[in-house]
C-alpha cells in the first residue's frame, strides 16, 4: 500500500534524510518551462513538486498539475496562497495556518470558506504551520497577508511560535523568508526550532545556492523549498539536489 506524503516524510525525518522540493508558480510557467522542469527535476531525483503562489491570476492551476502528473511520478503537493487554488489532480495540500501573524483570516477565517470544498477534494490534507520570517525585503506573501514577518533575529519568537504550532496540532512548520527575499533565515533560528519540535520543519526563501541548501539542512532542516532562484535559473536544481541529498544520514 502506497503511504501518505505525510508518512513519508515523517519516517525520512526519522532517518535523518532531507528532502528537496520546486516550488513551482502556475502564472510563471508555460507547457514548455514545465517540461522542461520535469525533466530536470526528474534527473536530479527531486523529491517533490509544490505547486501554488500568494495571488495565481491566471487559470491553468489544473492543467499545470496534470502536465507535471503525466510526466512523472514525483508527487504535487498545492501549497495554496487562498481557498481557491485547490486542485483535485494534486496528491496533497498544505493547509496552512499563518501563526507568526494576528490576521484572523489567514489563521482560521479562509479555512472555514474552504473546508467543504477541501473536504471533498479527496486530496491528502496536512495542516500546516505557516511562519513568515523577515528576509529583508518587502515580499508578495507579507503584503498579500498584512502581517508583519517574525523578525530575522528574533530566534526565541521563532521557537515559541513552532512549538505553539505543533502543541496546537499541525502536523507540519513551515518556515518561509518569501519569494525574492534578500536574506535567508539563518541557521541559528533554523537549529533552534529544529531542536525544539517532533514534526518534519520545511525551509523556503531566499535560497539560491547549493552551499546555503546545505548548510540548512545541517542545522535541521527536514525539506528545502526553492522556486524564485530555480525561475531565474533552472540548471541549479541539479547542483541544489546533490547538496540537499548529501547531508549524512543518522547512525
Amino acid at each position: 500500500m502506497k503511504s501518505s506524503i505525510y508518512q513519508q516524510l515523517t519516517e525520512k525525518k526519522r532517518a535523518g534524510k532531507k528532502s528537496f522540493t520546486v516550488l513551482i508558480d502556475p502564472d510563471k510557467v508555460d507547457s514548455a518551462s514545465i517540461e522542461q522542469l520535469v525533466g530536470l527535476a526528474t534527473d536530479a531525483r527531486v523529491d517533490y513538486f509544490f505547486v501554488g503562489g500568494s495571488l495565481v491570476i491566471s487559470n491553468h492551476l489544473d492543467d499545470c498539475i496534470r502536465q507535471i502528473k503525466t510526466s512523472c511520478n514525483i508527487p504535487v503537493v498545492l501549497f495554496p496562497g487562498s481557498p481557491s487554488q485547490v486542485s483535485r489532480y494534486a496528491d496533497a495540500l498544505l493547509y496552512l495556518s499563518l501563526i507568526s501573524g494576528r490576521n484572523p483570516e489567514l489563521l482560521i477565517g479562509q479555512h472555514v470558506v474552504s473546508a467543504p470544498f477541501v473536504k471533498q477534494s479527496g486530496l491528502e490534507i496536512m495542516p500546516t504551520g505557516y511562519m513568515v520570517i523577515d528576509g529583508g525585503a518587502p515580499t508578495t506573501v507579507s503584503y498579500i497577508s498584512n502581517a508583519t514577518p517574525i523578525p530575522s533575529d528574533k530566534n526565541d519568537i521563532a521557537v515559541c511560535t513552532a512549538m505553539a504550532g505543533e502543541m496546537l496540532g499541525m502536523k507540519l512548520i513551515y518556515m518561509d523568508a518569501g519569494s525574492g527575499a534578500k536574506r535567508p533565515i539563518n541557521e541559528l533560528m533554523i537549529e533552534k526550532v529544529a531542536k525544539n519540535i517532533d514534526v518534519p520543519l520545511i525551509i523556503g526563501g531566499g535560497i539560491t545556492t547549493a552551499e546555503k541548501a546545505y548548510l540548512n539542512c545541517k542545522a535541521g532542516a527536514d525539506v528545502i523549498v526553492v522556486g524564485n532562484a530555480i525561475e531565474k535559473d533552472a540548471s541549479l536544481i541539479r547542483e541544489i539536489s546533490d547538496a540537499v541529498h548529501s547531508v549524512a544520514v543518522k547512525a
